[in-house]
Order: structure tokens, then C-alpha cells, then sequence
């Protein structure tokens, strides 16, 4: 097991204020940063960033677990508007320079960033949270059969609509949301084919804001409930809450992602519109990389979670939802299928 770093408060606030230097671009000496091995996890976010009630703050839940469990320092890290790949390669090289081991990157927009900073890292474990691109000996791809979870969620949407007819808003035109469409579309048409399904991407990239602007996911909603959508399911970041406003605005069913929606705190006042999330355990990714290395059997390669090893599924926080025996038997019987693979889900 590493050493537990012990620093003083003005250590702390040295490594901070060198931290933040590097993250937007400043400069830090080798001197007083870079304590290799001292600190624990670390974490830079996403587009979106922390507050985002999906995503991003899953990660950090996985890191505040890793944080009370190992006792040691970590750090998490904000986006720029607008940043570069070259920006992104910064802020991770600064965090392991600093002694953070492992250090994240939230998100596929990590990939190109990753690949460089690991190679100039060796010592450091890297992790990338959806992208399995990155080939390295210190490097962990964490990944999701998100299309399970989505097929669960079709699943749930054909048996409550009561017109037919149910939305898909995807936050970004990109093959990992394609995932969460491709598994939805499925999950519906298999329930039920006269369910038609709409579906709509708010952005083709995500410098363009769609997974970081609730008032595109709003109007994209909008658009479909105008066309009879009694249910609207989001794979969209920070944008998907916009598409559970317009949905509770309607009195009609949204569909959350990543996290259990229902009980995040920021959308309290929408839960009684929340049927259900497609849920992914980015949490337990996160803490479980750090675990690895605290552990000294740092994980590397590919690393999967699906419907089998419940990293992904579907929240019943919804008493309405948990309570409807209908849905819940036929959720149950395709969760099954799946596992057993009698059920092949599409991932495009």
C-alpha cells in the first residue's frame, strides 16, 4: 500500500493554487508539486463538469468513497470552455507530476489527452472512463454496455405509453450515444412494435454545448411531446435535465440516465415524472481502479461492465414505477434474456 500523505494546510493550499495554475494553462515548478506516490485518486471531469446530477458526479462519488475508505489526498478537476487536447494532456500530466495515482479523465474527449500522458507517465495508472481506444500498459479502459440498460429502459417506455409513441434525445451525434439509442430502440420495438420511437440528437459535437445545455434538451423534448411522446428518455449529460423539465412541465414520463435521477437532489422537484434511469456505475469504476492501485494490482486493458455484473441496469427508486407489476415482470424477464444471452443487444 502507498505511504498516506500527511501535509500541512499550507502545503495543501501550495499544491492547490500550483493545480489550478497548471489546469488553466499557468505554469508550476517540479519542486514543490511533485510528490510521487504521496496522494491518491484524482479526477478531471467532463463536459458538464461537477453538479451535473448524472456523469460527472458519479465519478466523484467514486472518488469521495476512495477518499474515506484509503484516508489519503485527492483532487478533482473542472473543464475550460473551449479547451484543446493539448489542454486536457496539462491538466492530466499536472495531476500525476503531483503524486495523484490513478488519475481519470471523465469522458471519450480524454482519449488523445490520455494516450500522451500516459506515455510521458509510465509509473502513473491512468483510467479512461468510456473510451476503449487506448492500448497501455498503465492504462484501464473502464467501459459500459450501455445498451443493456437502454434496452431495459425500452423495455419500461413500451409497456407505460399510453399514446404509442416515446423520444429518444441524444446530447451528441457520437457512437457511444448511439449505444443508448440502438439499445432503446430495440428494448421498444421487441416490447411492443406499434410503439413508434422519436429520436433526436441535440448537437453533432460536444463543443457545440449538447451535453452541457438544458435549455437544447428542453426544446428538443418539447418538440417531441408536441408529437404525441408520452415517454422521453435522455442520454444527454447536464442537457437531460432540461428534457425532464419540459417532461414534468407535461405531466409526462422522463426516463433518466447514468444515475438514479429520481433522487438527485437538484431534480427534486421533477421526481414524480421520473419513471426510471438506465443506470451505470461510473462510481464503482472509479472507486475500483482506485482500489486496484491502492491494492498494488493496478488495473490495465479493458474493463467491462454490463447488466451481469450490475454495473449497469435500471433504478426502481420510483414507487410508481417499482410498483406497476406489468412492467416490472416484463423488465425482469428481458434482464434475464440478456444475461443469459438469449437476448442479443445492438451497440449501433
Amino acid at each position: 500500500m502507498r505511504r498516506i500523505s500527511r501535509i500541512t494546510v499550507a502545503g495543501a493550499a501550495t499544491a492547490s493554487l500550483a493545480l489550478a495554475l497548471s489546469a488553466c494553462g499557468g505554469t508550476s515548478t517540479s519542486g514543490s508539486s511533485e510528490s510521487k506516490g504521496d496522494k491518491g485518486l484524482a479526477i478531471a471531469y467532463d463536459v458538464g463538469g461537477k453538479g451535473d446530477q448524472s456523469f460527472n458526479d458519479a465519478a466523484y462519488a467514486g472518488l469521495e468513497q476512495a477518499k474515506k475508505e484509503f484516508g489519503y489526498e485527492t483532487a478533482d478537476i473542472e473543464p475550460t470552455e473551449g479547451e484543446t487536447d493539448a489542454d486536457k494532456q496539462q491538466r492530466l500530466e499536472s495531476l500525476a507530476k503531483q503524486g495523484y495515482n490513478p488519475v481519470i479523465g471523465v469522458g471519450y474527449a480524454y482519449a488523445a489527452a490520455m494516450k500522451g500522458a500516459a506515455e510521458k507517465f509510465p509509473d502513473t495508472t491512468f483510467g479512461i472512463v468510456d473510451d476503449a481506444t487506448i492500448e497501455a500498459k498503465n492504462v484501464a479502459d473502464l467501459v459500459f454496455s450501455e445498451e443493456e440498460a437502454s434496452y431495459l429502459a425500452g423495455v419500461a417506455a413500451a409497456k407505460s405509453t399510453k399514446t404509442n409513441t416515446v423520444g429518444f434525445v441524444g446530447g451528441v451525434d457520437v457512437p457511444l450515444i448511439h449505444k443508448f439509442e440502438a439499445g432503446f430502440q430495440q428494448g421498444v420495438k421487441d416490447t411492443n412494435p406499434k410503439v413508434k420511437v422519436l429520436s433526436q440528437y441535440l448537437t453533432q459535437t460536444a463543443e457545440e454545448g449538447g451535453f452541457s445545455s438544458p435549455d437544447k434538451g428542453k426544446t428538443a423534448a418539447e418538440g417531441q411531446i408536441e408529437k404525441k411522446a408520452d415517454v422521453v428518455y435522455a442520454a444527454a449529460g447536464l442537457s437531460g435535465q432540461g428534457v425532464i423539465e419540459a417532461a414534468a412541465a407535461n405531466k409526462i414520463w422522463a426516463i433518466g440516465v447514468d444515475s438514479d435521477q429520481y433522487k438527485q437532489e437538484a431534480l427534486a422537484k421533477y421526481k414524480e415524472y421520473i419513471l426510471t434511469s438506465a443506470t451505470k456505475d461510473v462510481a464503482k469504476a472509479v472507486y475500483n481502479l482506485s482500489k486496484s492501485v491502492e491494492d498494488g494490482k493496478p488495473e490495465t486493458g479493458i474493463v467491462r461492465g454490463d447488466l451481469k455484473s450490475g454495473e449497469v441496469g435500471l433504478a426502481d427508486s420510483n414507487p410508481k414505477f417499482k410498483a406497476d407489476k406489468a412492467v416490472q415482470e416484463a423488465v425482469d424477464a428481458a434482464k434475464e434474456k440478456i444475461i443469459s444471452g438469449e437476448i442479443k443487444v445492438k451497440s449501433s
